[in-house]
């Protein structure tokens, strides 16, 4: 059976930059197990399958896949799904266009609004399908420090402090005093399950507001091992998670606030994701995620 395959890379405007994305259509016959294999063989942080919607309004389904694992539901797969849909089906991008994506992920049904316009990189916007909560506990400072490399009195700044988050998938984020300290922090396998993989998270997702562009409000690097993901260049699932901590440690007053993350960097793949909270009566009411996407490879999977 032959699936075409395209991939894009998100949370840019350029190629080559971002988090490269691998999405495989017409996709429904193929199992779990030959999914997984597929994703381990492109080796990106995830890698999209899509079939026919059970739904007839919407606009398909999709299984997500790191290399090593399933995950319900990623944030840079939906932005760049439905761009690259809505791209094929505007027959290439060619004129204005406005499109809604419905996708069916293994969290629900996710509505995308997609902006295409000549010569420019196509931007798609999605609302968060659950909305984040610090929700329960890490192990201390010391331990987290050890599990990325940092010392202890790096981990932390202004009222910023580690917490967990849950919106899908969990995240721990882990707030960093500087730029220079987060550029050091890296991986330790031997500490990495005690720290996180038994506080049951994706990934650690560091944070500083010390950042490289003077538009971006924070800057970031996401950690995810047990995934197969080493570092993620662009995490708009953490990004998402993130919210409820921005609003906790930040006290958004009530109303709409636009924040744009940086990630990526540390590995020559910078990312620029836009993250929109709105905030009413104290709490979260709505959180938004978005971004650019360019195609950069089409073929042709045999077999």
């Amino acid at each position: 059976m032959r699936h075409a395959v395209h991939t894009l890379d998100v949370f840019t405007e350029t190629r080559f930059a971002g988090n490269p994305l691998a999405v495989v259509l017409e996709a429904d016959a193929l199992d779990a197990a030959q999914m997984q294999a597929i994703a381990r063989e492109f080796n990106v942080s995830e890698t999209v399958f899509v079939m026919a919607a059970e739904n007839p309004a919407h606009s398909a389904k999709v299984r997500i896949f790191t290399p090593a694992a399933e995950m319900p539901f990623a944030g840079h797969p939906t932005v760049g799904t439905a761009i690259l849909l809505t791209t094929l089906r505007a027959q290439f991008g060619s004129g204005d266009g406005d499109a809604l994506v419905v996708l069916e992920t293994g969290i629900g049904a996710i509505r995308v609004g997609v902006k295409l316009r000549p010569g420019v990189a196509a931007f798609a916007e999605f609302d968060a399908p659950r909305l984040p909560e610090l929700t329960g506990n890490l192990p201390g400072v010391e331990r987290l420090a050890a599990a990325v490399g940092l010392l202890p009195s790096e981990i932390g700044f202004e009222n910023h402090q580690p917490a967990r988050a849950e919106a899908g998938n969990g995240f721990a984020l882990i707030p960093v005093s500087t730029r220079e300290a987060l550029a050091q922090a890296a991986v330790n396998l031997a500490q990495w399950t005690p720290a996180f993989a038994d506080a049951g998270v994706a990934g650690a997702f560091l944070y500083t507001r010390d950042c490289i562009h003077n538009t971006s409000a924070f800057h970031a690097r996401m950690f995810a091992p047990g995934h197969g993901v080493p570092e993620d260049p662009a995490t708009g699932s953490a990004a998402i998670c993130f919210a409820a901590a921005l609003q906790r440690f930040d006290t958004l007053p009530d109303g709409t606030h636009r924040r744009v993350i940086e990630q990526g960097f540390a590995m020559g793949r910078p990312s620029l994701m836009t993250l929109t909270v709105t905030v009413r009566g104290g709490r979260l009411e709505a959180v938004r995620l978005g971004g650019h996407a360019v195609q950069v490879f089409s073929g042709v999977l045999e077999g």
